[in-house]
């Protein structure tokens, strides 16, 4: 399966989709769609946002998650405790790992900013371990960089 990705492009369309639109829940909906359109062989996508300490589920694309992850558990709250983006390889060899979908095998998890700190992440889900590559993330930081001017 092919798995290259357009992320030049894919920018582009999340900034059309988000110009001029001024509701972060419609925003994040449509974003989350998009990428759900444009990712292959994806399980998940979708954010977290951070709330009273902790990351809240945001608008998804996928079966239903987890509704809550406290900072520093699971592969979403160590990328928002270490503000640091997470690709994981193989889900079950991260320590901590939280399954709320026993299908997804790999993961990426982009720390979002809003005003210099912290606004929640970009998780993405795979069935397949090994999903996701240096190529992906470089190209999800661009699609997390563009997000957070619309934040």
């Amino acid at each position: 399966m092919d798995q290259t990705v357009n992320y030049p492009m894919l920018v582009r369309q999340l900034l059309a989709l988000t110009e001029d639109v001024p509701y972060e829940t419609a925003n994040l909906a449509n974003v989350s769609a998009l990428l759900w359109q444009a990712l292959p062989d994806i399980n998940w996508a979708g954010f977290y946002k951070m709330e009273d300490g902790c990351l809240i589920l945001g608008p998804f694309q996928g079966k239903p998650a987890c509704i809550r992850i406290p900072l520093g558990r699971g592969v979403c709250g160590t990328a928002a405790a270490e503000d640091r983006v997470q690709l994981v390889p193989n889900v079950h060899d991260f320590p901590g790992h939280i399954a709320c979908d026993s299908a997804s095998n790999s993961e990426i998890v982009v720390p979002l900013h809003k005003d210099g700190n912290i606004w929640g992440v970009l998780d993405i889900d795979s069935p397949t371990v090994g999903r996701f590559t240096a190529e992906d993330r470089a190209g999800l930081e661009l699609v997390a960089a563009a997000l957070e001017e619309r934040l």
